[in-house]
């Protein structure tokens, strides 16, 4: 029978808003039935940011490996990916829902004026994809054209639904004080939710789809990202919980007004991952109908978590947990149930774990023999794992980050926009060495002949990282690994070298025969 495989993403959900958490939030009963084989509770994204984490995803390789180091440009198409090792290996392809491998236009581009892939169609399909259906983001819906705004153009509701993802969303921040999302309900029928077209679209090509032929399919919804938007039938489900339970600095305070906003978006992250739930349930559904699950891959993540307030942070980009910490849930058929997992895991990690299942070696397809840098792949398989056979992988996660998206024009990475703590040292830029039991950060934003700012968490006394240890003697040692373990990651995984030209010599010697 075909080895098939179905990948689950969301956006920005952060691993306490799933249901199988310990510290869960949330009812999510379709992704728990996912996660009843296994789930592993320090899957870490290699860069708390959409683009850089989901290219890392698809590539198995760290952003600063590929030049996504940030959400700015696109993924270069000489990159091998997964699925483009899955089509030689003879798997129909799908991608349906958002992609956003590639980030062309400044933020600054206006509305209607950005990426259009469905222009771009073939461009979109190189990356390794028979069949796409890509959505360009709730808020990417103003400035850019998608599948999903072909959808809405076709039904008259384009405009409209720009002018109010443009009205609730408002324009992004990074701390409590900054927050501009209005978390309105969505005012269009349900049907028209972009989730709920994400799903539909799913479990058509699902249905259409030749089983004798294997698949690999992407089903990656919008949602819990900003706008919170959650459709008024879901956000019922969920009451307004005014529960100040942030986890904030000593001394920092977020104001009635600010912690009222905070909690309505709160509500309707929980409403949104519900809805997707349900999508996720239902698309199931259409594998059990057909005969197909249990021949099937059933992968869960998200590309990086939310702050939602805690450390008086809002959205991504951040090194602490609510940020870089992501939901991993695997069903691996016809292997007994393993559960709960602590060790390291990366979202790199998804690549090599889909090839091993398909009976790719990682190392060998999502290589390259030339230009140089282009044969290191990081990308670890998680079967042996998920079998039963041994516990780990690797013994820690690399992460690292610079949200350019969040900084004002013309301030340096050595300048702080706006209050992060720590007497103004955070930096956007930073790079971070996680294992289950301890964090080390080194925040990059230092000046020439100055010592970098670090901090050490002592994650299994202190799992919410309030108190800094870094000039603790007790845990000398062990900040000295992770000090060691970051130069390591920083100089054995340098940036591939990539070519554009095209001219060659031999074209003129055929020529003159």
């Amino acid at each position: 029978m075909p080895r098939n495989i179905l990948l689950f993403m969301t956006d920005q959900q952060r691993t306490d808003y799933v249901g199988y958490a310990a510290d869960s939030c949330v009812s999510t009963p379709n992704i728990d039935w996912i996660a009843q084989h296994a789930h592993f509770t320090c899957c870490n994204t290699t860069n708390p940011i959409c683009s850089p984490a989901r290219t890392s995803l698809i590539t198995g390789r760290y952003p600063r490996q590929i030049g996504t180091l940030t959400m700015a440009g696109d993924l270069f198409p000489q990159i091998p990916t997964f699925m483009q090792a899955l089509q030689g290996a003879g798997y129909k392809t799908y991608g349906i829902g958002k992609f956003h491998y590639n980030q062309t236009y400044p933020w600054s581009t206006p509305r209607g004026c950005g990426m259009d892939p469905v222009a771009g169609e073939p461009d979109e399909k190189s990356y390794g994809y028979d069949f796409i259906w890509e959505t360009a983001g709730k808020q990417q819906v103003v400035s850019n054209y998608c599948f999903y705004g072909d959808y809405l153009a076709k039904k008259g509701m384009l405009e409209q639904v720009r002018d109010f993802f443009s009205q609730s969303g408002g324009k992004n921040g990074d701390v409590a004080n900054h927050n501009y999302d209005k978390a309105l309900p969505w005012p269009f029928d349900e049907e028209d939710y972009i989730d709920v077209v994400t799903g539909r679209v799913a479990r058509e090509q699902l249905r259409a789809h030749p089983a004798e032929l294997p698949f690999y399919m992407m089903v990656s919804f919008c949602g819990p990202h900003k706008p919170y938007d959650a459709p008024q039938r879901y956000l019922d489900m969920f009451p307004l919980e005014r529960e100040d339970d942030f986890i904030l600095p000593e001394g920092q305070i977020i104001s009635d007004e600010d912690k009222e906003s905070l909690y309505r978006q709160r509500r309707s992250a929980k409403a949104m991952i519900r809805l997707i739930d349900d999508q996720i349930g239902e698309t199931l559904d259409v594998l059990r109908e057909r005969g197909m699950l249990d021949d099937t891959l059933i992968v869960f993540t998200s590309d990086h978590g939310d702050m939602l307030g805690d450390h008086f942070m809002i959205q991504k980009g951040v090194p602490w947990k609510q940020s870089v910490g992501i939901p991993l849930a695997v069903r691996l058929p016809g292997a007994a149930p393993v559960g709960e997992n602590t060790a390291p895991v990366e979202i790199s990690d998804i690549a090599a774990t889909v090839l091993d299942y398909a009976g790719l070696d990682a190392q060998r397809v999502l290589s390259r023999s030339w230009p140089a840098y282009n044969d290191i792949i990081p990308s670890r398989s998680l079967l042996p794992v998920l079998r039963g056979e041994q516990e780990r992988v690797r013994d820690f996660c690399f992460s690292e980050s610079d949200f350019t998206e969040e900084r004002i024009d013309g301030v340096s990475i050595t300048s702080t926009p706006y209050w992060r703590g720590a007497d103004g040292c955070r930096s956007n830029a930073w790079q971070t060495i996680i294992t289950e039991n301890s964090k080390y950060i080194k925040y990059l934003g230092y000046k020439l002949d100055e010592m970098p700012y670090e901090e050490f968490y002592d994650l299994k006394r202190d799992p919410q990282e309030r108190e800094n240890r870094i000039a603790d003697e007790t845990y000398r040692e062990q900040i000295e690994q992770a000090r060691r373990r970051l130069s390591y990651m920083v100089d054995h995984y340098p940036p591939a070298q990539k070519t554009w030209t095209t001219a060659c010599a031999a074209n003129r010697q055929t020529a003159k025969d």
